[in-house]
């Protein structure tokens, strides 16, 4: 449960809990009891609620755990979805039944619920809900239910007529397919589309994306392709200069290639130097020695520049790390969405993430979910990642 800090600026307050039980609403009650203990008494503007149910656990049973959440903590605006695992109150749990809350005061911020629904029209898939921006509006937050709402096509038609405008978020992952999700708006349940918030007026607040690897070899052109395919890399077939750079490394790290390689896709070409961040990560998904082809999670062209990556606990911890540092102006609260393949699959402990992004940014309200994908820019663009941490952090 976060305290309040004394010089926290005026009425601006961030709090999170989390309680684990079988009696999911009896969880939500506990844990909305330590979020708002931060408040001093004060009714917080946005509150987003967590629930993690567990082996069986109906979706309705969920769906009531956040109702019972959201009639307790009477904010001016809710949100809030189902999860495999949730984050609060210093710690992870990666299965339920577990709930967690983070609820906040932010005085001057104008915060603007929607709920997002796809249907479908002719030979397409129309999108409705997203309210239109205001000038003044600085970031959204948005929770997915990957089963009925088109993300990624979501994402891609975002960047074109919403440019540099942030979404930062993740995709609900409650265990059973689906059918399964609950995605929570002021008061209501929904079993389909999205629900989130747009952020706007007096508010301050950054996204950072920590997609948790490290390059290996060096940054290389591509010189031939085919939608995902890499054909050539400096004019060397690709399935080659992956060879040269993975024999090239001692054990371990060949070890670590073998269990998990990727791709970074440099996000702006025009860079003197290509560094941590300015690469979107995608997984490698198969190589060819006879074609010397390399396959990738992502289409990529002709001209870009790209380099191979590993991922591994310590360097995803020394990248989150690094990038939640990247500001003398420390964050007071924010809200986390962690990939599920994170926690103690990569880490020693569930905790790692939600503790780091507290250290980092001297944050106490920190709390979100183990997401079943992420959502959060990278070069100016909206992406659906993996293996992400993303975080919205309020200053």
């Amino acid at each position: 449960m976060a305290e309040e800090r004394e010089d926290v600026p005026s009425g601006r307050r961030f709090g999170d809990g989390l309680a684990v039980g079988p009696d999911l609403e009896g969880a939500a009650e506990v844990a909305v009891g330590q979020a708002l203990a931060a408040l001093d008494g004060a009714t917080p503007d946005l509150m987003c609620v967590f629930v993690a149910p567990g082996p069986g656990h109906t979706a309705d049973q969920a769906g009531a755990a956040g109702v019972r959440a959201m009639e307790l903590a009477g904010a001016g605006t809710a949100i809030g979805a189902t999860a495999g695992g949730v984050i609060g109150d210093g710690r992870g749990e990666e299965n339920g039944p577990a709930v967690a809350v983070w609820a906040a005061t932010l005085p001057g911020t104008r915060i603007r619920p929607y709920r997002l629904e796809a249907e479908r029209s002719g030979d397409g898939v129309q999108v409705t809900g997203l309210p239109q921006l205001l000038s003044d509006d600085r970031v959204a937050a948005m929770l997915v239910d990957p089963y009925s709402f088109p993300v990624a096509g979501f994402l891609d038609r975002s960047n074109a007529i919403m440019p540099g405008f942030p979404l930062v978020g993740g995709l609900a992952g409650a265990a059973g397919g689906p059918g399964a999700n609950r995605l929570f708006v002021d008061g209501e349940v929904h079993s389909r589309g999205g629900v989130g918030v747009v952020l706007g007026g007096e508010v301050s607040a950054r996204v950072v994306v920590s997609q948790g690897c490290r390059p290996i070899g060096p940054p290389m052109t591509v010189t031939r392709a085919d939608r995902n395919v890499l054909l050539e890399l400096a004019g060397t077939p690709a399935y080659t200069r992956l060879v040269e750079i993975v024999t090239a490394l001692p054990v371990a790290e060949q070890e670590l290639a073998a269990r998990g390689l990727h791709l970074g896709i440099a996000v702006d070409e025009y860079a003197e130097d290509h560094v941590r961040g300015d690469f979107l990560i995608r997984g490698v998904v198969g190589a060819d020695e006879e074609t010397g082809a390399v396959a990738v999670g992502d289409v990529v062209e002709v001209g870009q520049t790209v380099r191979f990556q590993v991922r591994d606990a310590a360097g995803a911890g020394e990248d989150l790390t690094e990038l939640l540092g990247g500001t003398d102006d420390p964050a007071r609260g924010a809200l986390l969405f962690s990939c599920n393949g994170r926690g103690t699959t990569m880490f020693p402990d569930a905790d790692h993430d939600g503790r780091t992004v507290r250290d980092a940014l001297g944050a106490e309200g920190v709390a979100g979910f183990f997401a079943a994908g992420e959502i959060g820019p990278v070069g100016g663009r909206n992406h659906l990642h993996g293996f992400t941490a993303s975080v919205l952090a309020f200053r």
